[in-house]
This record gives structure tokens, C-alpha cells and sequence, in this order.
């Protein structure tokens, strides 16, 4: 399982925290250091089937700088994965991928699965 994240952020501590108190293995991946490619995050969307917003990070600084909001309302798959591969601080963190699953953003109750 992968656990892509940004050290520094606080929400992805406690995602990783829970990890640990569950005593799942993870393959740590710093999210600024070693971006995902673009076709790593076009496999994502099309296995997560809910469109691209849910990989941008709404809240940040520079998807507010780049005025992403009205941008990717018509943006295709393509050019989202594209954005999102040039830097890793537009994507929602963090990211927990197996084979199975992708989890985007931390959600409490299925960290606790």
C-alpha cells in the first residue's frame, strides 16, 4: 500500500499516526519530491470513477493562485492529470493507494478500517 503525503502537512500526520496505530505497512511517497506521473494519476481517476476535482487540493494556496475553481469545471481527465503532474502541491493529500482502493484525503472512518 502507498501512502503519498506531504511530510509538513498536519492532516496527513494524523492519517499516517492512525496507520501506524492500526499497524499497517505503508510505502511512504513525499508528494513534492516524487510527484506522481501523469499517467499514475490518469489510472487513479479512471479506477476512482468520481471525476478530477476530488484530486485537487481545493484549499491551497496555489490552486487559489492559479483560480483553478472555474478552470476545471470543464477541463478534461487529460489535461487534469498534465496540471496535476507538474506539482505536487495542487494534488489532495494524502493519497492511499493499493490495489484495491484509493483513498483521497483523510477520512477517519476508513483509516480505522
Amino acid at each position: 500500500m502507498e501512502f503519498i503525503y506531504y511530510p509538513r502537512c498536519s492532516t496527513c500526520q494524523k492519517a499516517l499516526k492512525k496507520l501506524k496505530e492500526q499497524h499497517v505497512e505503508v510505502t511512504l511517497r513525499d508528494i513534492v519530491e516524487e510527484t506522481p506521473k501523469k499517467e499514475e494519476l490518469l489510472d487513479w481517476m479512471h479506477r476512482y470513477q468520481q471525476g478530477i476535482k476530488p484530486f485537487f487540493n481545493t484549499s491551497g494556496k496555489l490552486y487559489r493562485e492559479m483560480n483553478l475553481k472555474d478552470q476545471i469545471k470543464t477541463m478534461s481527465e487529460e489535461d487534469a492529470a498534465d496540471l496535476l503532474s507538474q506539482n505536487g502541491m495542487l494534488i489532495k493529500r494524502p493519497l492511499l493507494i493499493d490495489d484495491h482502493q484509493i483513498v483521497i484525503g483523510y477520512k477517519k472512518e476508513i483509516y480505522e478500517k
